[in-house]
Formats: structure tokens, C-alpha cells, sequence
């Protein structure tokens, strides 16, 4: 078995004002494009999935997306939470980090600058 390589970037996503939805999508692909150009091997949910759901009219909740991101998870040598506005709150990251726990994954917190 090889180590794992992927990290994992949790963050905030959802919320009924299509305006703050689009900017965390902007702001979260700004700290993504950051880590990569790092060289960073980074799985993003929000950067790699949005265009898609959006392609497909694919639904934005946690439920839905659950399985998936617990498979890519599983994959993950670390997450890296972004701690932009709303992160405590969302039913998303809170799940992404107790999968992490779950599967003894090192959970590390960004601050969006």
C-alpha cells in the first residue's frame, strides 16, 4: 500500500443567498489554486464538485454528497478546514471532520486570508 497524498479542504457551502454561495465557491478556489501552487495534492469538494452539481442539477445538501465524500475521504492523508464565515455552523464540514476523526485523519484549521 502506498501513503496517502491527497489533502482534503473542508468548508462552508451552502446557504439560501445564491450571492454568499457564490463568493465562498470563489473564495475557497483562491485558497485551493494557492495550496496546489504549492504543490499541494488537494481535493477540494466545493471547486471540484460545484461546476458539476450545477451541470447536472445535482442537490447542495450534505446528504446527498455524504458518500462520496466519506469515499474521497478515505483517501486522504490529511483535511484542512477553511475557516471562512459560517464554517462552525455547517452541517457539512462538521461531518467532514468527524469522518476525519473517524478515520484517524489529522484535521488542521486555515484561516481565510
Amino acid at each position: 500500500m502506498t501513503d496517502k497524498k491527497i489533502v482534503y479542504l473542508a468548508a462552508p457551502y451552502s446557504h439560501k443567498d445564491p450571492a454568499i454561495k457564490q463568493s465562498r465557491f470563489e473564495q475557497i478556489n483562491k485558497v485551493a489554486a494557492k495550496l496546489m501552487s504549492e504543490g499541494v495534492i488537494l481535493f477540494s469538494p466545493i471547486s471540484h464538485t460545484h461546476p458539476i452539481a450545477l451541470a447536472g442539477s445535482l442537490p447542495g445538501n450534505w446528504e446527498f454528497w455524504a458518500t462520496y465524500d466519506r469515499a474521497i475521504l478515505e483517501n486522504c492523508k490529511k483535511i484542512i478546514v477553511l475557516k471562512l464565515d459560517g464554517w462552525k455552523e455547517s452541517t457539512g464540514v462538521s461531518a467532514e471532520i468527524d469522518i476525519a476523526k473517524e478515520l484517524n485523519i489529522p484535521v488542521e484549521y486555515m484561516e481565510f486570508q
